[in-house]
C-alpha cells in the first residue's frame, strides 16, 4: 500500500501547497499549529507557530515564528495558491502548558496567548473553525493529508497498549556494562576539550590537529556546509572554516562532528524523529551558548561544549529504550512522571547518572561531568559555576517548543531558581525561547 512521504514542518515555518501526495506534520509542545484547508479549490498548508508576539528585533528576519505576523502571512499565501475564505476550514492544535500547572505557568501561558491571538485572526478574517485542542501538558501531533485535504490531532508517539512484562528491561548493572561498548571520544576531539577548559589554545593549532584525523575532518567539513547551521558560504577546506567562521565556531563544528555518531539512534527510542537527539543535541548547545553569553561569566567559553554535551547518557540507553519506549511514555502521561523517574524506576539509573560515568571514562573536564550529571537539578551541582543553571534552562527550551526532537518530560520545578540564579526574571522567559535557532529548527531531516 501506498504510504505518502512526510514533510516535517518546523516552528516558525509555514508551508502551502496544492493537493498531493505528501503530509505535513508538526510535533506540538508549547507551540502551536494551525492546519487549513479548501477542499473545493484542492489547496492547504500548516503552520508551526512559537511565540504569541515579536519579543525582539529577531522579528523582522523571521515574522512567521509569531502569531501576530505568521497568520496574516499564512493566510495570505494559502490565497495566493488559490485557497478562498468561504471554502477554508481551520484546525488548531498544541499550546501545552510548559508543565504541570502551577503559578509560573499560570504567569507564562506562551501557548494560550498564541492560541487566543490566532483564534482572534481567525475571526478577523471569519474562516470556519472545524476543530481547536490546545492546552494540556502533553505533545501532540498535528498533520495533513494533501491528497485527501484531511488533518489529524494525535499523540505524538504510539501509545499501543504495552506493559513491562511484555519489554526487554535491562538492569543497572547490564546498563552500566553497556558504556564499554561505546567507543571512546576522538583524542583530536578530547584534546580540544582541554584545550577549551584550560583557555591555553591557538586556532591554528586546532586545526593541524583536526587535520590528522582524516575521518572528523571530513565530518566537520560536511557539518558545516549542512542545513543546521544555514552557512551562506560553502566551505571547502579547514582553512576555509578557519576563516569565515572565526575560532569559537570553527571548535563548535569540530566537537559538534565529533559526537554527531554517537546520538545516532533506532526507529523508536528517545527521539521522535531520525536524527532528533543529535539536534536536540545542538540545538541546545546553541541557546545554552546565547543564555550564557547573555548574562556573562566565565562559563561562556564552555557553555556550547556543556549543551552539547548534556544528555551523552541517553547514548548508552537508548538500545533499551526502542522496545520499552511505549511503556515508559504511557508512565510518563498516566502516572505524571518524569523521565529520569521513570528512567530510575525501569533501568535503575538515569540518563544523566549514566551520562556523567561516560564522560568520567572519557576523561572529560570536571566541570562538563558535574553539568552532565546535575542538569536536570542544578541546584545539587558541586562545581561552583551556574553552568548547570545555564543547560537546564536551554533544555526547558528546546524539550518545550522544539518537541518534535525526543519526548521528555522535565521537572519545572526549579525554572524559577535557575532563572533568578543566573540573573533572569521569569518575565524574560519568551526572549530566551526567541532565541531558538531559526536554521537549526528547520534542519530536522539532514
Amino acid at each position: 500500500m501506498f504510504q505518502p512521504k512526510i514533510k516535517y514542518v518546523a516552528s516558525g515555518q509555514y508551508i502551502v501547497l496544492k493537493s498531493e501526495p505528501l503530509i505535513l506534520q508538526a510535533i506540538l509542545g508549547t507551540c502551536v499549529g494551525v492546519a487549513i484547508y479548501d477542499k473545493k479549490n484542492r489547496v492547504g498548508g500548516l503552520l508551526h507557530l512559537l511565540l504569541p508576539e515579536p519579543v525582539s528585533l529577531n522579528m523582522a528576519n523571521h515574522p512567521e515564528r509569531y502569531a501576530s505576523t505568521g497568520m496574516p502571512l499564512f493566510i495570505q499565501a494559502l490565497l495566493d495558491a488559490g485557497a478562498k475564505k468561504e471554502s477554508m476550514r481551520v484546525v488548531i492544535a498544541g499550546g501545552a502548558l510548559v508543565g504541570p500547572i502551577n503559578e509560573q505557568d499560570l504567569a507564562l501561558d506562551i501557548g494560550g496567548k498564541t492560541s487566543e491571538i490566532v483564534k482572534n485572526i481567525v475571526d478577523q478574517h471569519q474562516l470556519d473553525i472545524e476543530a481547536s485542542e490546545t492546552g494540556g501538558v502533553f505533545t501532540c501531533s498535528l498533520s495533513m493529508d494533501l491528497s485527501k485535504l484531511k488533518v489529524k490531532i494525535e499523540p505524538s508517539y504510539d501509545t499501543k497498549t504495552c506493559s513491562k512484562e511484555t519489554v526487554s528491561v535491562p538492569d543497572r548493572k547490564r546498563v552500566e556494562r553497556s558504556i564499554d561498548k561505546i567507543l571512546p571520544i576522538p583524542q583530536v576531539a578530547l584534546k580540544v576539550l582541554r584545550i577549551i577548559y584550560n583557555d591555553t589554545y591557538c586556532t591554528q593549532t586546532i586545526a593541524d590537529e583536526v587535520k590528522k584525523d582524516q575521518v572528523l575532518s571530513a565530518r566537520t567539513l560536511r557539518i558545516c556546509n549542512s542545513a543546521m547551521f544555514g552557512l551562506r558560504h560553502r566551505i571547502e577546506s579547514l582553512e576555509d572554516a578557519l576563516v569565515l567562521l572565526g575560532r569559537n565556531r570553527f571548535i563548535q563544528m569540530v566537537l559538534s562532528a565529533a559526537v554527531k555518531n554517537y546520538f545516532s539512534q533506532t526507529d523508536f527510542g528517545y527521539s521522535i524523529c531520525k536524527g532528533g537527539l543529535y539536534h536536540h543535541a545542538v540545538g541546545t548547545a546553541i541557546i545554552t551558548e546565547k543564555i550564557a553569553s547573555g548574562i556573562g561569566g566565565s562559563e561562556a567559553s564552555m557553555a556550547y561544549v556543556a549543551g552539547l554535551m548534556h544528555d551523552i547518557g541517553k547514548v548508552v540507553l537508548d538500545q533499551y529504550m526502542s522496545s520499552a519506549y511505549p511503556y515508559l511514555y504511557r508512565q510518563e502521561n498516566n502516572e505524571s512522571m518524569n523521565m529520569l523517574e521513570i528512567e530510575r524506576k525501569t533501568f535503575g539509573i538515569d540518563h544523566s547518572e549514566i551520562g556523567a560515568l561516560l564522560a568520567e571514562r572519557w576523561g572529560l573536564p570536571d566541570v562538563y561531568v558535574d553539568t552532565i550529571r546535575f542538569h536536570h537539578h542544578p541546584d545539587q551541582s558541586k562545581s561552583g559555576s551556574n553552568l548547570s543553571h545555564v543547560v537546564y534552562l536551554a533544555d526547558i527550551i528546546m524539550s518545550q517548543f522544539q518537541a518534535g526532537l525526543e519526548i521528555e518530560r522535565i521537572d519545572l520545578s526549579q525554572l524559577t531558581r535557575s532563572m533568578e540564579t543566573t540573573g533572569l526574571h521569569l518575565s524574560q522567559f519568551p526572549s530566551i525561547v526567541d532565541l531558538l535557532p531559526h536554521q537549526n529548527l528547520n534542519s530536522q531531516e539532514d
